[in-house]
């Protein structure tokens, strides 16, 4: 938490909430230092001399430090900027990550605010270590980048999105100091925030875009081909290749491409699929006309799902969760829509970002598989869960993303489940949007280690899936700068639903879907080796009963 106050403050400990971390490169070498020293103690630990549950936080624990070490040897901290996320686009966030209930808060926010000019330097430092060894960022990946720096240079400290914590305070900050608070506010953004952003914007501009390359792969990298093994196992928690991962892909998308044209023929529709997709890209009664219409439907939309939970789970979060739009500065290369996680420690809720920008690039027949993904039972019961489990620190607020979006994808089909789909289109949609994952499958191995080029990538998505040339081109470069991440939803998916199809078929009449998903979310995102073994134990269990 001392390391990165800004996880701590989301993670709901605010010892810190003054602070910014030390981005510099001598910080990550003594960051590695003590986690080596943490793997050194580690090792004098037996864990057969463990209860069970410390032998499975011993288990996870030096899983997620070796692979902490790991990143950190290959140094992918220095890329901490693309046209999909970066340090950019997470600092805006600040003033929604923040509880502002006293005079202390908006002290404490100022100091943070004063430290981002020292903070971006850093991180202006990183990438240039990085341009000095050959970690070079591609050159597609930051495209968009300056628009979205330039967004937080504003003349008017007020007009910063910094300072609109500063527009209204609550009763408990009196009076007598919000003149103050206001004048400190004001300079901050003039003398930190803006020149922050100023000088990542010329470096990113004069240094770091005309030095990137027109290569792709995460295989060009100074010792590519190890790290995106390491990528794989890290994003996967499995041990599998590329060429096995490219094949499941292959094998998933013939399947997920035959459901599509059965789904095709029940509308009647006469043409084949390219025409069928086609038509869904350019019907206007598949697109809302305006924000607030797309902010309406999806907000009807969860609250159906909402009453059908009970259905299918016994334990369910106490944190709630809303609905915002993408803010404008982050929209136009930004995905269809994130989850946010809630306050660690319960005083800001989760939320569901929707993506409003360039309507037609946002069909309402994929909202029922987007939703159920992002929101309930997606991410936000899986991660709102986590975060009020009886568990350490360190498992309540990390761990593996295979699960996490592997848990995410199956939610999208526990929407058959609860009575949803029942339109074609939108059932459509939810094919396509687990089409979208297995082509994640083929192409993010493709590009990083089977020598696919962008373009190839692009031509595969639009071929196989009816998303919109602009998402998928998004989302293409998205996996470009963030290898490997795009693996962990389809890999994850298909273990879960491979365990539920075994715990079905041992348990017969007597498998309970409540029952089994409180032992897959109850322990929080384990790796999927771990999961696996949970659901066995916990099937033998119930078969001797």
């Amino acid at each position: 938490m001392r390391d990165d106050p800004l996880w701590a403050t989301i993670t709901g400990d605010h010892r810190f909430d003054d602070r910014m971390p030390d981005a510099s490169e001598a910080a990550v070498h003594r960051k590695l230092f003590q986690l080596k020293d943490f793997q050194r103690r580690a090792r004098e630990i037996s864990p057969a001399d463990l209860g069970v549950a410390d032998r499975l936080n011993y288990d996870i624990y030096t899983r997620l430090l070796n692979d902490d070490i790991q990143g950190l040897e290959f140094r992918a901290y220095r890329f901490p900027v693309s046209k999909a996320f970066g340090v950019h686009t997470f600092l805006p966030d600040l003033p929604v990550l923040t509880s502002f209930n006293a005079t202390q808060d908006y002290e404490n926010y100022i100091a943070r605010l004063n430290g981002i000019k020292l903070y971006l330097d850093q991180v202006i430092e990183t990438m240039r270590a990085g341009l000095d060894d050959g970690q070079i960022p591609p050159r597609v990946t930051l495209e968009g980048v300056d628009e979205a720096i330039a967004s937080q240079i504003v003349s008017e400290s007020a007009e910063s999105v910094f300072f609109h914590p500063f527009n209204a305070f609550p009763p408990t900050v009196p009076e007598r100091v919000q003149a103050g608070l206001l004048e400190a506010a004001k300079k901050a953004v003039e003398t930190s925030v803006v020149p922050a952003y100023e000088s990542l914007r010329a470096f990113i501009r004069d240094e770091y875009l005309p030095q990137s390359r027109d290569s792709i792969a995460a295989h060009d990298l100074p010792n590519g081909q190890a790290y995106y093994e390491f990528c794989i196992r890290h994003f996967t928690s499995l041990s599998l290749t590329a060429e096995e991962i490219h094949e499941i892909g292959q094998n998933e998308v013939r399947r997920i491409r035959a459901e599509m044209e059965t789904v095709i023929a029940e509308t009647g529709f006469e043409g084949d699929f390219n025409d069928f997709v086609e038509f869904l890209r350019t019907d206007p009664r598949f697109y809302a006309e305006t924000p607030e219409a797309l902010l309406r439907e999806t907000g009807y939309l969860m609250k159906r799902i909402d009453g059908e939970l009970p259905r299918l789970f016994r334990t369910l979060p106490r944190l709630p969760y809303g609905i915002r739009t993408v803010p404008e500065f982050a929209a136009p290369a930004a995905t269809t829509a994130y989850y946010m996680p809630g306050a660690g420690d319960g005083t800001i809720a989760g939320f569901y970002y929707v993506n409003t920008y360039d309507l037609k690039s946002r069909p309402l027949y994929e909202m029922e598989a987007l939703s159920l993904h992002e929101a309930v039972p997606g991410h936000h019961l899986q991660i709102a869960l986590q975060q009020e489990l009886d568990l350490p620190n360190f498992r309540r607020f990390s761990g593996y993303t295979s699960f996490v979006e592997g848990w995410a994808l199956y939610a999208e089909r526990l929407g058959l489940e609860m009575g949803f789909y029942t339109d074609p289109y939108s059932n459509f949609g939810r094919l396509s949007y687990e089409m979208w994952r297995a082509c994640r499958l083929v192409v993010d191995t493709g590009m990083h280690a089977l020598g696919w080029t962008r373009q190839q990538a692009i031509d595969f998505m639009l071929a196989n899936t009816s998303s919109t040339e602009l998402n998928i081109i998004n989302e293409v470069d998205r996996y470009i700068g963030w290898p490997g991440q795009a693996l962990a939803y389809k890999i994850g998916e298909l273990k879960i639903r491979e365990l539920r199809a075994r715990a079905e078929n041992r348990l017969a009449e007597t498998f309970d879907v409540r029952q089994f998903h409180d032992v897959i979310l109850t322990n929080g995102a384990v790796p999927l080796d771990v999961l696996e073994r949970m659901v066995d134990e916990w099937v033998d269990e119930q078969s001797r009963k």
